[in-house]
């Protein structure tokens, strides 16, 4: 029994070291591995809310969910494009008012853009001044954090018009 508990505890303290590995670009490599879920959950959110509630709003003063999805695109294709140093993709004008098919589409193609971008970001970059909103200048890291932060909050709307709506969002759904 004691070499057992030996043995596992020598294997144990093997895998240690690949914790601690070092990462030559943490950040950057944190922000393109939270791509993926974050991609399938707020595509799958869009795909989820019918056609006919992409005008839908809570209230007078929110956007609508087309809106959002607007939004989303745009805040993907400029939040990817800084926080890896490339140009933004040439994309046709979206309107809130364009039909779920095109939205998502446009959706899609904005997350497709970023995982094509991100794996060029660098570490190395992120202290870089840019122009983030107009003219608004910041370091580089604000528009990976701000990528980051934004794929959260983006979901959570999506998934409140969804509730709203009688509908479960991706997250919170069975799995099958």
């Amino acid at each position: 029994m004691k070499r057992i508990m030996l043995s596992m505890l020598l294997l144990a303290l093997s895998a240690v070291p690949a914790f601690y590995e070092q990462v030559k670009n943490p950040v950057t490599t944190v922000v393109r591995d939270m791509l993926t879920g974050r991609q399938k959950n707020i595509v799958a959110a869009a795909e989820e809310m019918p056609a006919d509630k992409y005008n839908y709003k809570p209230t007078p003063d929110q956007m609508t969910f087309g809106h959002l999805i607007t939004h989303i695109v745009e805040a993907n294709n400029l939040l990817c494009a800084k926080t890896a140093d490339v140009p933004e993709p040439k994309v046709a004008e979206l309107k809130d008012t364009d039909g779920k098919e095109k939205l998502v589409t446009a959706l899609k193609a904005s997350f497709e853009f970023c995982g094509t971008a991100l794996p060029k970001a660098d570490d190395s970059k992120l202290g870089d001044m840019v122009d983030v909103f107009g003219d608004k200048k910041g370091p580089r890291a604000f528009a990976a954090i701000a990528l980051a932060s934004s794929w959260a909050d983006h979901y959570g709307m999506e998934a409140m018009y969804l509730r709203l709506n009688g509908l479960t969002p991706p997250t919170a759904q069975k799995k099958k």
